[in-house]
């Protein structure tokens, strides 16, 4: 059966456009039509309501969601119970995130993804594994007891295929630029974080493979007037991907308005770094033993250090808009084209466009979350 979704505004690359209709076939876009096309009307029609119609949001740093922490139970069930807290945010396309852990835990994680995969979880598009390969100085919210070095078992281990994209966080500073050679060569998406790295290790980093940053200028070095950090290597390299958390907390709207202006904002993505209480009642929570509680709008430890976000990726949209001045399209673009460009999934998600996975959103004019299609099946609203 083909599907056409109609009267709606459909986020094309130029903008917004009314009087288009999406064709969706077995998971994909045909194509995107003049509503009064013969094609149009021979299919089965549903419609938007005036609604806009986006490129679903892909969320590459998933803690947990809808009770349940990827770290505490790493198995398909919690794959899928994550992934449905979240598509009622418009989360399409996600990685379950491990924080650093034990080997044996992360084996787990790669098990249960490759799994999760196989079995066709709506939304599951591979694994983030952020550490244990991180700086201690840097280590935020992360159990010191679990940080460890980089060495040929782990890099064999983060190796095996799961049928999806395999992403690890790590600090370069804390391994050499042959190991992380070996992860990239590996096809594995290496982004630096929770790092102290000097400009001059991130350089070399990113001459090994490294793609990217996660959660820009939370839990790294610096940009200073001597040494640039990693932050100044970051928004000095016009190639590589930068994660941002959106949330007024973690960074300063102004910090990232300044940053939008160093390099080009297709390589800018929104994030969430949520963690189990989103879809869950935003209650109090434990990571690896550790209270964490929710305290305006933060997530914090005994100590005060902020542990991941309270935040959805339709609220990160949201407030791109609101905290960054941009436009709904630009905004979007960070949620879903960049995203997928990270992860080199371009030619499959990010865009409506003909050749593409159907896997949608249609919001209000306040960016609330209607209705979620993942590879054309519609599912998930609020």
């Amino acid at each position: 059966m083909t599907t056409a979704l109609i009267n709606g505004r459909v986020l094309r690359d130029g903008g917004f456009a009314a009087d288009l209709a999406v064709l969706v076939h077995e998971g994909s876009i045909v194509d995107v039509l003049p509503r009064d096309d013969a094609r149009v009307r021979a299919a089965t029609a549903h419609d938007l309501r005036g609604h806009r119609l986006l490129p679903g949001f892909i969320d590459t740093q998933v803690n947990g969601g809808g009770g349940v922490l990827f770290n505490d139970a790493p198995s398909v069930a919690s794959i899928r119970a994550i992934g449905a807290a979240h598509r009622r945010f418009g989360t399409t396309g996600f990685l379950p995130t491990l924080i650093s852990d034990d080997l044996h835990v992360i084996a787990s994680a790669l098990d249960a993804v490759r799994d999760a995969i196989a079995a066709r979880v709506p939304g599951v598009l591979g694994i983030h594994i952020e550490g244990p390969f991180l700086n201690p100085e840097r280590k935020g919210v992360h159990d010191p007891e679990k940080l460890r070095a980089l060495d040929p078992a782990a890099i064999e281990l983060l190796s095996r295929p799961t049928g999806g994209r395999t992403m690890v966080t790590l600090a370069p500073e804390m391994t050499t630029p042959e190991s992380i050679r070996a992860l990239t060569s590996a096809g594995i998406v290496v982004s630096a974080g929770h790092t102290n790295a000097t400009s001059a290790q991130v350089r070399a980093a990113l001459d090994a493979g490294m793609r990217g940053f996660t959660h820009l200028f939370n839990a790294m070095s610096p940009l200073g007037s001597r040494e640039p950090g990693v932050v100044g290597a970051a928004l000095d390299d016009a190639g590589s991907w930068c994660g941002i958390i959106v949330d007024g907390i973690h960074v300063d709207p102004l910090t990232l308005r300044l940053a939008l202006r160093c390099k080009p904002r297709e390589r800018f993505m929104l994030v969430s770094d949520a963690m189990s209480n989103i879809g869950n009642g935003n209650g109090d929570f434990y990571i690896q033993g550790k209270r964490i509680r929710v305290d305006g709008g933060r997530l914090v430890d005994e100590d005060g250090t902020l542990a991941g976000a309270n935040l959805t990726m339709a609220g990160a949209v949201a407030n791109a808009v609101k905290l960054l001045g941009l436009d709904v399209a630009e905004a979007v673009n960070m949620a879903s084209a960049n995203p997928a460009a990270f992860l080199g999934l371009e030619s499959e998600l990010g865009r409506i466009a003909p050749g593409q996975r159907a896997s949608l959103v249609s919001v209000d004019d306040e960016l609330r979350v209607v209705d979620t299609w993942i590879d054309g099946a519609l599912g998930g609203r609020r």
